[in-house]
């Protein structure tokens, strides 16, 4: 099985070829293609090529699915004895994509 480890954004991120993520927001509209080109690590069977910090000619390309927001969440502040309450909430900007080949 082939995979490969990738730095997207600060991130680090294992794909392997027709896995989907979500990761923070791309510029990149839906349906476009993206090739990261910061590959860190590649892996086929027995054979790992580890990058010095970044394997030579090795690419990824992604395929954006859809942009969009990820589930809120409640962020609540208390203080006891002191009747302080205060509620706020998040909504992350985010992009699903798929992983279309490991060259």
């Amino acid at each position: 099985m082939k995979y490969a480890i990738i730095k997207l954004q600060g991130k680090q991120y294992r794909v392997s070829a027709g896995d989907k993520l979500t990761v923070d927001l791309l510029a990149t509209p839906a349906g476009e293609q993206l090739t990261v080109s910061d590959v860190l690590l590649v892996a086929d069977g027995d054979q790992v090529q580890v990058g010095t910090p970044l394997v030579k000619g090795a690419s990824v390309t992604l395929k954006v699915i859809e942009s969009g927001k990820d589930a809120k969440i409640d962020v609540f502040k208390y203080k006891s004895k002191s009747k302080y309450r205060k509620s706020h909430g998040h909504r992350q900007r985010i992009t699903n994509v798929e992983v279309v080949k490991i060259a």
